[in-house]
């Protein structure tokens, strides 16, 4: 078993308020692995700590054999470790095959890029369509982004991600707003992306966690209540009366 994050004793306080207390977390690599758990668990907090969008009060973070715990998330997006976010962040007006070599530019690190001519940036194109073909959205290349239903910005959301040659790939409630054939369409995708990177996701929808995890971690009040596979999560008493019992089914 490979190891590719792992957080270690990972604390986050906010004036005496410990939103995420002494957690330990490790996800293997190339697995699909699961947080979970009911509303102020600390799911959120603890995620944006692993991408680096907060700092820990205590506690460190180690990303490939590195340790990261006071990088900046643009340094950790170089090394690999790249998220998405609960609402859509594609630029609205550019088309679905702008969208994503704007990703691709922004894997040169050179932002001059965005006064190029159009010619050059064409050099682009072929591996946008590449990514975009990935998550399906090949008959919707030259639509722009703001004609797309939500379930399919999500999935060029993924397409940009996977621009950026992610080896780990962190989802915010990659489900949420989405309609039943969105949630199918999307978590496909997942299982597709999942054979070339390690995913790491905060959810809601417990069957997609039950359809798609590999391991689950339940987060309450900051700490980790139970972790393993959703038979055993699911079973575990302390997560019934915590996450299911509070009505978060």
């Amino acid at each position: 078993m490979t190891i590719v994050l792992e957080a270690r004793g990972l604390t986050k306080e906010f004036k005496g308020f410990f939103a995420v207390n002494k957690v330990d977390l490790r996800v293997e690599k190339g697995s699909i692995h699961a947080l979970i758990g009911p509303n102020g668990a600390g799911k959120t907090t603890c995620f944006n700590l692993l991408t680096k969008f907060l700092q820990p009060t205590s506690g460190t973070i180690i990303y490939d054999g590195r340790d990261i715990t006071r990088m900046a998330p643009a340094e950790v997006a170089r090394l690999g470790l790249v998220r998405s976010f609960q609402i859509s962040a594609v630029f609205p007006e550019l088309s679905v095959l702008q969208n994503v070599r704007v990703a691709l530019q922004r894997k040169r690190g050179e932002s001059y890029d965005f006064w190029r001519s159009e010619t050059f940036l064409r050099r682009y194109d072929d591996e946008a369509r590449h990514h975009i073909a990935e998550v399906g959205l090949s008959e919707f290349v030259d639509h722009r982004a703001a004609e797309l239903s939500y379930g399919r910005k999500r999935a060029l959301e993924i397409a940009a991600t996977l621009a950026l040659d992610p080896t780990m790939l962190l989802l915010d409630e990659p489900m949420a707003g989405m309609t039943q054939a969105d949630v199918e369409r999307i978590s496909a995708l997942i299982r597709r992306v999942a054979k070339k990177c390690t995913i790491l996701m905060v959810e809601h929808n417990l069957s997609v966690v039950a359809n798609l995890s590999d391991r689950i971690t339940v987060l309450a009040r900051g700490e980790i209540l139970a972790e393993g596979d959703y038979e055993t999560v699911s079973k575990s008493p302390q997560v019934i009366d915590a996450y299911i019992g509070a009505g978060h089914a």
